[in-house]
């Protein structure tokens, strides 16, 4: 384990503790602390503090352990700071000055976010420094590539591969449970290193969103690989970027803090990405379908990888077969294998052969009845992955003439601008939309409904709002029936394997998506 001068004290896997004096030092080397406030006066020397030891980095008042240090952040309730010393706290980080609520030191900093994200990392070690990390963005398949590349690490490494997720944290290699958020808390994330760490892994995998950059979740980390899937609008509201352009900043941010990037040469702005990585010094791989450093080949249901003409995975004879649908998830199973190779993986060795046995629930689910109704179960929540999606099952199905019907919402209080994108990509090309519930938190799902039904401007499709969720997937499961001279796909959407729907910021149950559609069709 490596250690910087003035650091935390370590004394096994369990047991880790920073001094408040080490702390303060730390923030003011970093040029963010403004004054250390106690008691006995406000001063700017940390040698003036107390001897008081650390136990965690925490951001959360019901986090509070004794020994915990509580960095005040977004929302904060000032009554909490009482009951947070009763608990434990013995100092705080801020933005500001709390001296009239609480007699416990407080170091005042200009970014909490950033004191954060550095306190955490010294508390346990900088972890971060130890593993090699991958980190995936894009706009749609940032599960789906973080669960292939690390079947593919996994192999490499003997199972010494760590994973975040959104839907899944695996910190010993072989145990998944379910994540909270896409990319975690700095102070999270970097705590979770370090159980990884402990548990012997060497690799990490974890996807990065766009919020992880807006809200610091990632800062001062570097990446050994960056993988840039795509990009297209989401995430466009009042409460996360208020443009497209500060989306995307916040997406190539990735960029710049990345060694080596696996770059889809097919998405859109692909020469400004490219430049940004010149910019930055990131190594690039380009992975595409007709110009690329990895080109992939579509051989029947099947696809090869070929770099600069050397097959690196599958071949016509013996091509890479998945389990998950879509010829977009074979362009996410090449950068997979494009991370591979960068991270020193030999062309076609069948170590990448794991990503045939990949499977990620509520991506790209089918299941089909005795009667011939197909169902999709899929978390496509935008523009670009409900066009995806739809791509998909005119590959598969066009043929037929298939009657489409689509299950959807949309979230409340953020990413309004989905509600548009979902129904502007199936505009003229699904048969019956059903609008129903998703997360509506604060909003009035009905009234999230009725809006996304006023952008269907196909006048041949029928529209439908249905209440709750598990109705409305009834109602499409009832109508497909109702023409059995048809091949009907019914394609339930944006809540993938979720079992809850978010109501008045409380997570309600719910049974889940594939659940109820595998109970209806049989």
């Amino acid at each position: 384990m490596r250690h910087t001068g003035g650091g935390a004290e370590h004394t096994g896997a369990d047991q880790r503790q920073l001094s408040l004096a080490q702390a303060a030092r730390v923030l003011y080397e970093a040029g963010i602390l403004r004054e250390v406030v106690t008691t006995d006066g406000w001063f700017v020397d940390p040698d003036h503090l107390p001897e008081l030891w650390l136990s965690s980095v925490v951001y959360d008042t019901r986090m509070i352990t004794p020994g915990a240090l509580l960095v005040v952040k977004g929302r904060f309730k000032e009554d909490y700071l009482l009951p947070a010393q009763e608990q434990g706290m013995v100092a705080y980080v801020a933005e500001r000055e709390y001296s009239s609520l609480t007699t416990c030191p407080g170091l005042i900093v200009t970014d909490a976010l950033e004191a954060m994200s550095l306190l955490a990392a010294e508390l346990y070690g900088h972890p971060e420094r130890e593993l090699t990390i991958v980190g995936i963005t894009g706009t749609k398949g940032k599960t789906t590539t973080a669960h292939l590349v690390h079947a593919v690490l996994s192999q490499v490494t003997g199972g010494r591969s760590a994973m975040f997720s959104s839907n899944h944290l695996c910190l010993d290699g072989r145990t998944f449970t379910p994540a909270v958020l896409t990319t975690p808390e700095s102070a999270d994330s970097l705590r979770m290193m370090r159980q990884a760490l402990d548990a012997g892994m060497t690799h990490l995998v974890m996807e990065v969103s766009s919020q992880a950059y807006k809200l610091k979740r990632v800062f001062g980390l570097t990446f050994d690989v960056g993988v840039f899937l795509n990009i297209g609008q989401d995430h466009i509201s009042l409460v996360e970027h208020p443009t497209f352009e500060d989306y995307f900043f916040c997406k190539r941010e990735l960029i710049r803090h990345s060694r080596q990037l696996v770059l889809n040469a097919d998405t859109d702005y692909h020469g400004l990405l490219t430049e940004e990585a010149r910019l930055a010094g990131a190594r690039t791989l380009t992975v595409s379908r007709e110009d690329g450093d990895l080109i992939l080949t579509q051989e029947g249901e099947g696809f090869t990888l070929r770099y600069h003409g050397q097959e690196v995975a599958g071949s016509a004879d013996q091509p890479m077969r998945l389990r998950l649908a879509g010829a977009f998830n074979q362009d996410n199973a090449a950068a997979a294998v494009a991370v591979a190779l960068s991270l020193g993986s030999p062309a076609g060795s069948p170590q990448l052969r794991a990503l045939e046995q990949v499977q990620v629930s509520g991506r790209m689910e089918r299941l089909v009845s005795a009667d011939g109704v197909v169902g999709y179960v899929d978390f496509a929540h935008n523009h670009l992955s409900t066009s995806s999606l739809l791509d998909e099952v005119e590959r598969v199905y066009g043929r037929e003439n298939p009657r489409i019907i689509l299950v959807s919402g949309s979230t409340g209080g953020k990413a309004v601008n989905r509600r548009q994108g979902i129904v502007t990509a199936a505009n003229g090309r699904v048969d019956s939309f059903i609008f129903t519930e998703d997360d509506q938190d604060r909003e009035n799902a009905t009234q999230i409904a009725r809006q996304m039904r006023g952008y269907v401007t196909d006048t041949e499709a029928s529209t439908q709002i249905v209440m709750p969720r598990a109705k409305a997937i009834e109602a499409a499961v009832a109508q497909a029936r109702e023409y059995p001279g048809r091949r009907n796909v019914i394609l339930v959407i944006g809540k993938g394997d979720e079992v809850y729907n978010v109501v008045n910021g409380v997570k309600q149950p719910y049974e889940g998506d594939a659940v109820v559609l595998r109970r209806l069709l049989g």
